[in-house]
């Protein structure tokens, strides 16, 4: 069906008039008669017959005005919603976030998201470091939360959000709870470990290696952040976890705090998005400027 040729019709039909939709179209009226023919003539139906000086529709004309109404209805609603997606006000939101930032930070970032964009869906995937880089760079995500020290060269552009301090902790009534004890004393116990990939267990193999002293025994392996935590406050295991998720339960003795003489960890935050892209979709845009205010990404930037 030729669309300009309905179009025609359905401003002559709502007007009742070719000379009255001529002039609404800026075209002449012999043009509007002539599209009229040729839509009658492609559909095999007469759409419209003389009445007075003005014209009336057939059965024909009046069931085509109702559905090509609904037409140009849907049209309409597609504009607007396309102007709310390239507005950043509507469309989807990919993130991958390793298991703290997932936890206690983007929670918080994405209530405030949310409430200014309620349009927007938000899809966000729980991964260790490697996964999160590896699901950015695979484009199934748009952006990736992650604490990580050591880089490759990777085409990534980070922004360094913050910077998390980490504890050793350990079950409330273990002997060494509240105490200050020496790294090779500490790898002795038993240690809750993070599975291959994640960045905490590296980071605590790195600080054996810095120390001169052997890797913990791996008491048990988990994949998630909680679920350590637990195994700690139910009276199993050693382990280097986010003072952000613990400190609540060591204030109220849930769970014991062992320190290690100069050593002070604090972690970085970057979030993280494909070098290769240039600009960003609407959406992702505005989560960033949200997050990162005047925060600019660099591809170079030192943890």
């Amino acid at each position: 069906m030729n669309l300009h040729a309905l179009r025609i019709f359905v401003e002559v039909a709502l007007r009742q008039s070719v000379t009255e939709a001529a002039a609404a179209l800026a075209i002449s009226q012999p043009a509007v008669s002539a599209q009229i023919r040729k839509l009658e003539n492609e559909l095999g139906v007469a759409l419209v017959a003389p009445r007075g000086r003005g014209i009336a529709l057939t059965d024909e004309g009046r069931f085509l005005l109702e559905k090509a109404r609904r037409i140009y209805d849907w049209e309409r609603e597609i504009e607007w919603q396309l102007a709310e997606i390239k507005q950043g006000k509507k469309g989807k939101l990919r993130i991958a976030s390793t298991y703290l930032p997932s936890h206690y930070l983007v929670p918080k970032w994405l209530a405030a998201f949310k409430r200014q964009y309620e349009q927007v869906d938000v899809e966000i995937r729980t991964r260790n470091s490697a996964q999160s880089i590896e699901l950015l760079l695979g484009g199934q995500v748009d952006l990736a939360i992650v604490i990580k020290e050591s880089w490759d060269e990777l085409p990534v552009r980070r922004v360094h959000m913050t910077d998390v301090l980490y504890w050793f902790i350990l079950p409330a009534d273990h002997p060494y709870a509240g105490k200050e004890v020496s790294m090779d004393q500490l790898v002795q116990e038993p240690f809750l470990l993070r599975e291959q990939g994640s960045s905490t267990r590296e980071w605590l193999f790195s600080l054996c290696r810095e120390h001169g002293v052997k890797r913990p025994r791996v008491g048990l392996q988990y994949h998630g952040l909680v679920e350590s935590i637990q195994s700690v406050r139910a009276g199993y295991g050693t382990m280097l976890a986010p003072a952000l998720a613990v400190k609540e339960m060591v204030d109220r003795n849930e769970i014991g705090r062992v320190t290690v003489p100069g050593v002070e960890i604090k972690r970085p935050v970057y979030i993280c998005t494909r070098e290769e892209e240039v600009s960003h979709r609407p959406v992702v845009e505005r989560f960033l400027g949200m997050v990162l205010g005047t925060a600019a990404p660099d591809k170079k930037a030192d943890p």
